[in-house]
């Protein structure tokens, strides 16, 4: 039986939004929530993320998502995230607002102590949830640089009484996870029948049932994979048996899948696209200097954009 909701990114996610939704409720109610939302890669984390984001667009919203570029520059993720109350600094005690400063490279000095930072961050966040509630959502924090996930894991374990929550969307992690032991929800993949509505979204026209089957198999219910592995797979020979999955992860045959797409457009929107992935902070302006230097047309987005692959 379905779990609520009607086809679209978060059909069959009753558990989840209910989740938020006591999260919601704590926080307007003056507690302090942290919550680690865990699943694989398409698995419907950022529709979540999105959901949360637009139900609670009257408080205060603080969003940032780790890059895996950035990973191995420490403090980047912090600064996302702290950078739209950096002029509440003032308020600080002096040696955690001078450990900020440093650590944000708006101050010269050695390395700042890590344990000041932690305190500068929750003093910060702190200070802006006692005006309204505050919700800091980070996605992908799987690939947060160390330092941030280690300051924003230490903030997360000592906030007490203040309306403010942090929300993480994480991949599982191998090793290292500096948001082991924090309360956390694992998303899984939809059941059966919320799988096949939401197919029925992404197929134009009608689908052969064997294909239908086969795609359903293969998706596992990742929410990703039913939306885009349909895309170039309609005519595809189902000699190998209705329902049979593919080798390898749910993931591998996304990514599988978006090359073999990308592999069929022309050769510049193949290089604008590998300019935008490269392009680090999502400036436009910047991508089509980048683009106009490598002697990228400027209609190569079209195809990108009749894809679905570039908006």
């Amino acid at each position: 039986m379905s779990s609520g909701g009607g086809p679209g990114p978060l059909l069959g996610r009753r558990r989840e939004r209910d989740a938020l939704e006591g999260l919601v409720a704590e926080v307007t109610a003056g507690r302090s929530a942290v919550l680690v939302l865990r699943g694989d890669a398409g698995i419907g984390k950022s529709a979540l993320l999105d959901h949360l984001a637009a139900r609670v667009a009257e408080y205060r919203v603080a969003r940032g998502a780790g890059a895996e570029s950035e990973m191995e520059l420490p403090f980047a993720g912090l600064h996302q995230l702290c950078a739209p109350f950096l002029d509440r600094a003032g308020s600080l005690p002096p040696p955690q607002r001078d450990a900020l400063a440093t650590a944000f490279g708006m101050s010269a000095g050695p390395a700042p102590d890590r344990f000041l930072v932690g305190l500068a961050v929750l003093g910060l966040l702190t200070d802006v949830a006692a005006e309204r509630p505050l919700f800091v959502l980070v996605d992908d924090a799987q690939w947060l640089d160390r330092v941030s996930a280690q300051t924003l894991a230490f903030v997360a374990r000592r906030m007490l009484a203040e309306s403010l929550a942090l929300v993480f969307a994480s991949r599982e992690q191998r090793g290292r996870d500096e948001f082991s032991g924090l309360p956390e929800l694992t998303v899984d993949g939809l059941d059966t029948t919320d799988a096949r509505a939401l197919l029925s979204t992404a197929a134009d026209g009608s689908m052969d049932e064997r294909i239908r089957d086969r795609v359903l198999a293969e998706a596992r219910g990742n929410p990703l994979a039913l939306l885009e592995l349909p895309h170039g797979r309609l005519d595809a020979d189902p000699a190998d048996g209705p329902g049979r999955p593919g080798p390898g992860p749910v993931t591998g045959r996304i990514e599988r899948n978006y090359l073999a797409r990308v592999r069929s457009l022309p050769e510049d929107t193949r290089r604008l696209l590998l300019i935008a992935a490269a392009e680090p902070i999502g400036d436009v302006t910047l991508l089509r200097r980048a683009a106009e230097r490598l002697g990228v047309g400027p209609d190569a987005d079209g195809p990108a954009v009749a894809a679905g692959l570039l908006a």
